[in-house]
């Protein structure tokens, strides 16, 4: 009776998360999936056309395009949260003085909204009054003006760097942590058995740190693989199709072309790729603990 009791009670303790999954994540999903079977506009339009759009899709090269060009933008973006939160986690594990308030300072682009971010970024990046160029054409390192976010051989790369900037704090605070959790008994052993800094890095912090790092990498990549937010902010997919990543193409096939039957196809067959890449993720990695 008493076992039957405490059973209960933990239901009733799960039970908020489980609603709350299933009203924001399972639903969401599976109405996402059945609306991509029809050509509708969510009201009094319902005309069930099957697997028409994702026919469409896969006929058409475009939206390979931009699975390929969204793929090109997640790399450099989380090639470019390990490089940065890699080292600044290093740094910010070590025992100096002050070293908390630096923690508070890094961490506060994760803080900062992504649209007060993209706006900022904008204004910096802004070919008339922006900052880079006053600074750029004050040291005489440009004669006129740039159009960063204006021009296709700057605008990608200016995405990148912004979404570098927002990013690297959660690698890092993630990374920091793992770093936190490795007893300092495996330092000591490994330094009476003659490691130095390099080999205890290879052998001691690297696999200790590995099932962090293989988390942070399938969380890294499926959240910017996705993004969109400060992308549309600073350039809305342009200049052309530069920056026309897909998540800006799905927006773009709801609320432009009001394809809301397309836009859903594509949004599962983006889930699917998200799935696929935290499969080979683990797959290449294991859980982390090999």
């Amino acid at each position: 009776m008493l076992s039957s009791k405490s059973g209960l009670k933990g239901v009733w303790f799960i039970l908020p998360a489980v609603v709350t999954l299933l009203v924001l994540i399972t639903y969401p999903l599976i109405y996402g999936a059945y609306i991509s079977f029809f050509d509708t506009n969510l009201i009094t339009k319902w005309d069930f056309v099957g697997l028409k759009y994702y026919v469409d899709i896969f006929s058409n090269s475009e939206f390979l395009n931009r699975i390929l060009l969204t793929l090109h933008y997640t790399f450099w973006v989380v090639v470019g949260h390990f490089i940065i939160g890699t080292g600044l986690a290093l740094i910010l594990n070590m025992k100096l003085k002050g070293i908390t308030v630096f923690r508070v300072i890094l961490i506060l682009p994760w803080l900062f909204p992504e649209v007060v971010v993209g706006l900022l970024w904008k204004w910096l990046f802004n070919p008339m009054y922006g900052l880079f160029n006053a600074v750029l054409m004050n040291w005489g390192w440009i004669d006129d003006p740039v159009s960063w976010l204006g021009n296709e051989q700057t605008a990608f790369a200016a995405v990148i760097v912004v979404s570098i900037w927002k990013g690297f704090p959660m690698v890092m605070m993630l990374l920091l942590a793992g770093l936190q959790s490795i007893p300092e008994d495996v330092y000591e052993a490994a330094k009476i058995d003659g490691c130095t800094r390099s080999t205890a890095f290879r052998y001691v912090t690297l696999p200790a740190l590995m099932p962090v790092m293989v988390v942070t990498l399938i969380l890294d990549t499926v959240w910017w693989f996705k993004h969109f937010t400060m992308i549309w902010i600073l350039t809305q997919g342009g200049p052309g199709n530069a920056t026309n990543v897909v998540s800006i193409d799905i927006f773009k096939q709801a609320f432009d072309f009001f394809n809301f039957g397309k836009a859903s196809a594509m949004a599962i067959l983006v889930f699917f790729v998200c799935w696929l890449m935290g499969y080979g993720y683990r797959r290449l990695f294991g859980n982390g603990d090999d």
